[in-house]
């Protein structure tokens, strides 16, 4: 009997989509590849759905040379797509969009020889790259402004980000500066309607402002500077407030560090019986052991902190970015935008230590805040009742701050994350730039509070506390600390605050009793601060005042010695001394103690550019994920 032609084949293990198909026969490392691939192939490649992780795992077994060996596949998949984003129609143009994401993110990050030149080679030749990349450029400008759907816009904002991430030291991002997307972003943050859909083109326009800002005249900066669409500024604070209310989240649920009050359930876990606690286990985190969370906390803070050199950048510009940032009240249920950012920061400063990226975020944060305290108008709101608000601080580490709940004028908390700045960060390799921004910070709200004469309820006393214990530190570890650079700045910055704040205490303490409380404080270190000014010969420099912490100190230990008893003082009878000690002290205090100079972006040129390349590189991360 003849056999039937109908035979059954073997059913394959699994099934392949076609467009994996089209993938490997694209980059398929063939001498004898033909040229162009038909016209029917590329209109297939860009009407099936992409599968990115397919292409992500073909390119990524690609090394730099072979994808020179391929540039003519390379090539004629970037032209392909082009064309499809010019015609802009269907969702032949979305999938080019979705491809051309991926194969940036694989392609562009390869350890290329001659990068730029190497990338030009692999995307379009040197012939056609202007031509290519300006109809490229173009056409991402019109779909980010004006795409048939907030999907298209966002996938066409993420090629940006792509190419921008990955190109980021080459030549190509000339062409994303001669064509401005600046309207193009922003058209879209406006008529975004979710702040999520913010984050991404407001992480893009931090990228593009800081391309080569140091080196020419940047457009987008310029951009930044004359914005004054308000319901756009206030759509990327929330947006910012957001991101960093989420980012918290990833430190908290390493440690939950939320102050509980008294109950029955925290008393039992207090002495080990939390099993038989009452109440529900599902909410619990897992309790971690502490080399495990120092390992996972190193890893923090998460990619989406990239937003913060656009904030940075923001209000470096732009004065009512500035304004809002500080004023913009809560959504219903949510914290205040301000609040948020202020609580990252704390979260950032707690575990800056264990890795530079998140040292360099931390400093990122601190510029802001310093930016907001320099103008007087916004310092005023922000030591006013007019800015209380709750903020979470971190609590992660020892020693603690006293527990604030509820509502806060700003500024205290600010002083609490500047004093938990000093307290956790204190290693012999000290970051003098974290230290002296922290310290530059408190000397900026303290002048303010000294010329206004604006009493502020704080704990006054662990400020003085940990400025008195960096000096120890400092004088303890003066053989590894001497040679650092820009040292002499912070020694000069740490003396002449706590002498600003002997001379000028009245004008803003709260209570008599809390300026007793630094002499008290300063006089107990008397003998640190002598061997202070010794060590680091103070008294030879005339831009310090340690001659008035020194003679406040002596003038109460003549005192003191003078009462003729042997026996030791209680700390009851030290502080009567001091109140009597008032009518003969003469605090002889330099000119200008509250004086401060204006904060200069040319200063931070080199952190800057490191905050660039780390922005960069989260970038990456997050658009890989995609």
């Amino acid at each position: 009997m003849e056999a039937s032609p109908l035979t059954q084949q073997a059913r394959p293990e699994t099934f392949q989509p076609k467009i994996v198909q089209l993938y490997e026969a694209l980059f398929k490392d063939d001498i004898d590849a033909e040229g162009d691939k038909p016209e029917g192939f590329w209109r297939e490649f860009f009407l099936l759905k992409p599968e990115r992780s397919s292409l992500q795992e073909i390119l990524a077994k690609l090394g730099p040379d072979d994808v020179l060996n391929l540039q003519l596949q390379t090539q004629q998949l970037f032209f392909r797509a082009v064309e499809c984003l010019k015609k802009g129609s269907g969702l032949a143009h979305l999938h080019a969009l979705e491809t051309l994401t991926t194969f940036f993110s694989a392609i562009l990050r390869k350890k290329y020889t001659n990068p730029s030149s190497d990338i030009i080679a692999v995307l379009a030749g040197l012939d056609q790259v202007d031509s290519v990349f300006t109809d490229f450029v173009g056409a991402l400008d019109t779909i980010i402004r004006n795409g048939k759907s907030m999907e298209v816009r966002q996938t066409a904002v993420e090629v940006v980000l792509s190419i921008t991430s990955g190109a980021y030291q080459t030549s190509l991002l000339t062409y994303f500066i001669q064509r401005d997307l600046f309207p193009a972003i922003m058209k879209f943050i406006q008529e975004s309607d979710s702040s999520t859909r913010v984050l991404e083109p407001f992480t893009l326009l931090g990228l593009l402002a800081n391309y080569n800002k140091f080196e020419f005249q940047n457009p987008y900066q310029l951009r930044l500077n004359d914005f004054v669409n308000e319901a756009a500024i206030q759509k990327i604070i929330r947006c910012v407030g957001y991101a960093c209310r989420d980012l918290r989240g990833q430190y908290i649920d390493i440690i939950q560090d939320l102050p509980e009050g008294w109950s029955i359930s925290t008393t039992l876990n207090m002495i080990g019986l939390g099993a038989i606690a009452p109440g529900s286990k599902a909410n619990q985190k897992p309790t971690y052991d502490p080399e495990v969370a120092k390992q996972m906390f190193a890893k923090l803070p998460g990619e989406d902190a990239a937003v913060l050199l656009g904030t940075y950048d923001f209000s470096h510009a732009n004065k009512l970015f500035c304004f809002n940032l500080v004023t913009l009240p809560a959504e219903k249920g949510e914290e205040q935008p301000i609040s948020s950012f202020l609580s990252l920061t704390s979260y950032l400063l707690q575990h800056a230590f264990l890795s530079t990226r998140a040292t360099n975020y931390a400093h990122l944060s601190l510029m802001v805040f310093r930016l907001l305290i320099e103008d007087q108008l916004l310092c005023k709101r922000i030591c006013s009742d007019e800015s209380k608000v709750a903020v979470r601080l971190c609590r992660q580490r020892q020693p603690f701050l006293p527990v604030a709940r509820g509502d806060r004028i700003l500024a205290t908390s600010v002083l609490d994350t500047m004093i938990d700045g000093i307290n956790h960060n204190l290693r012999r390799r000290l970051d003098i730039s974290l230290y002296t921004l922290c310290v530059g910070i408190m000397l900026r709200i303290i002048s303010y509070l000294s010329r206004s004469r604006t009493r502020l309820q704080y704990h006054w006393s662990e400020l003085f506390r940990s400025l008195l214990s960096l000096i120890r530190f400092l004088t303890t570890y003066a053989s590894d600390l001497k040679t650092l650079p820009h040292f002499d700045s912070l020694l000069d910055l740490v003396v002449n605050l706590l002498a600003l704040s002997l001379s000028a205490g009245e004008a803003f303490l709260p209570t008599p009793a809390a300026y007793d409380d630094l002499f008290y404080k300063v006089v107990e270190s008397g003998e640190i601060l002598i061997k202070f000014r010794d060590t680091y010969h103070l008294a030879s420099r005339p831009s310090n005042s340690i001659g008035t912490l020194i003679s406040v100190s002596t003038h109460y230990k003549t005192m003191l010695d003078s009462g003729g008893s042997k026996r030791n003082l209680t700390s009851t009878e030290v502080a009567e001394v001091i109140k009597q000690g008032y009518e003969t002290l003469s605090i002889q205090a330099k000119e200008g103690l509250d004086g401060w100079e204006r904060y200069r972006e040319a200063d931070e040129r080199t952190l800057l550019k490191k905050m660039a390349r780390a922005t960069v590189s989260d970038v990456q991360v997050i658009v890989q994920a995609k």
